[in-house]
């Protein structure tokens, strides 16, 4: 005789399951609320209070943690010793488990949800039960997701039970199940604990939000794992690629830096090649736009306010991948939907990760602080002779937002509302001043009376120097460099006011 223990939370069709399986022979043994579902639906079934001569006690906690249910669930079949102990105490073999867990995930996420109730959604015997009888997988079937009632169904009514693969297939399954359900658990717990980022062990959650066709080439195989999907809306357009997806999330970052004017970003491979602010969003596209007339081709733009018709027929001029912003209007979805392949995003996103996980050689895995320090410029400290004006305090802090988005070395060359020229990722200081420079001249830009914002400080005064030859007023970085004197002795020589931050911002 053939058992099956049931004991589900998610009851997604298990009433025509366990049909299939009573009318192959099989005796249905469950707990509690599904118990009553298979009772209502017209099924026998056996109570596990019955099957294991032991009540349910303590508001259901105890229930299924018995020897009647783990011996059946774990002894060896064929196995002489097993079989012996197992007569010898009366412990009947337990064939299919279908189980799946309390929802803890659902919980959790409950606006407003109290701790205890979190507490009392740890499911305990179904972990119990799937992994005993994942561990036997070659005599058992386990079935966590509903989604596999069909293939076990199939092959029971073709060949009257599993085949092995299957069972090891749904084995593992249980195995990943389980672990991603404790380390729920673990990681809401943890989120309890009071200065404690980093554990001495720590296990990552993450959920299949979507398959890619590819990575950041075509010969690397790529998934999007975790919550992307519930922090952005895409309304339109083909689906998004390993690098869409890395773009779009180095733009919320830098957009999240402008919360009061209407603020336009254009990024190519992470790096912004142009932010314009202004009265409107139009406006602050044309700032943005003019820093670089090139590179925006093929590029991913980001706004922080809902996209008017008027921006939208601006942008559609050249060719996008991406369109991210709070919302769109009906004009401007009119304009950008002509664009079949355009992929039009809704950014919802609340605040950042706190984290930022890498993989490094030798199978291991860089984590940090996301860096999202708010920036204060009251703590900013002048450190020239002359402190910049109003007008050139504005524009260091508008350098100062956007630098710490750029590859290092990252120089920016700024105005109040827009930047001028960019530098990213070269080797030296002064060749990304040097590239800014290019940029802002192929963009018919003039950097006098412009300032120079960099993410780490100058090593030398060469690199102050060249920017004071453009055109420079101001400077913002980080200071703390040994020549700490002589870069500042090079601005007062040529008038350029500079403040120090403190704070640094490679971006690697």
């Amino acid at each position: 005789m053939a058992r099956a223990l049931l004991s589900v939370s998610d009851k997604t069709g298990l009433i025509s399951f366990a049909e299939i399986l009573i009318k192959h022979g099989v005796t249905l043994i469950s707990t509690g609320g599904t118990a009553k579902s298979l009772r209502d639906a017209g099924l026998p079934v056996t109570e596990i209070s019955d099957f294991t001569g032991f009540p349910e006690m303590m508001d259901g906690r105890v229930k299924t943690l018995h020897p009647k249910v783990h011996g059946g669930l774990l002894y060896i079949r064929g196995n002489a010793e097993h079989e012996a102990q197992a007569k010898e105490h009366g412990i009947e073999p337990i064939d299919y488990v279908i189980v799946n867990l309390y929802p803890f995930e659902e919980t959790i996420k409950k606006p407003g949800v109290s701790h205890e109730l979190c507490i009392e959604n740890i499911d305990i015997g179904g972990p119990s039960m799937l992994r005993s009888a994942s561990k036997n997988y070659r005599t058992v079937t386990v079935v966590v997701d509903p989604s596999d009632y069909t293939v076990v169904a199939e092959q029971i009514q073709k060949n009257g039970e599993t085949s092995l693969e299957l069972r090891e297939n749904l084995a593992m399954k249980v195995f990943q199940h389980t672990s991603y359900y404790d380390s729920l658990i673990g990681n809401y717990l943890l989120k309890r604990q009071k200065g404690e980022d980093f554990p001495e062990q720590l296990t990552l959650g993450l959920r299949k939000a979507q398959g890619l066709r590819y990575g950041e080439n075509p010969h690397q195989k790529a998934i999007l794992y975790g919550d992307f999907h519930q922090n952005f809306d895409q309304i339109h357009g083909k689906e998004l690629s390993y690098n869409n997806i890395l773009d779009i999330s180095g733009a919320v970052d830098l957009i999240r830096e402008f919360t009061e004017e209407p603020t336009i970003a254009i990024l190519k491979h992470t790096n912004p090649c142009g932010v314009g602010s202004g009265s409107s969003l139009k406006e602050a596209w044309d700032r943005a736009y003019a820093t670089d007339r090139q590179a925006p081709f093929g590029g991913i733009i980001v706004a922080n306010q809902t996209l008017d018709g008027v921006t939208a027929e601006a942008i559609a001029e050249i060719f996008s991948e991406v369109i991210i912003a709070p919302g769109f209007s009906p004009e401007a979805l009119a304009v950008l939907t002509k664009k079949k392949n355009l992929r039009l995003m809704i950014n919802k996103l609340k605040s950042p990760s706190p984290f930022q996980i890498r993989t490094v050689s030798g199978n291991s895995w860089l984590i940090q602080q996301t860096d999202s320090i708010a920036i204060d410029p009251s703590t900013w400290k002048v450190v020239t002779k002359r402190a910049p004006s109003p007008q050139e305090k504005a524009a260091l802090l508008f350098g100062w937002k956007v630098v710490r988005h750029v590859k290092s070395n990252a120089i920016i060359y700024a105005a109040e509302h827009q930047t001028l020229g960019v530098g990213a990722g070269q080797m030296s200081r002064v060749d990304s001043s040097k590239v800014a420079v290019w940029k802002a001249g192929e963009a018919g830009l003039s950097l006098k009376g412009s300032v120079i914002a960099s993410d780490a400080f100058f090593p030398f005064a060469d690199g102050l120097i060249a920017a004071g030859n453009a055109g420079v007023t101001a400077a913002i970085q980080p200071g703390g460099s040994v020549r700490d004197e002589e870069v500042i002795a090079a601005a007062d020589e040529r008038g350029i006011a500079m403040v120090f931050t403190g704070l640094r911002h490679f971006k690697h």
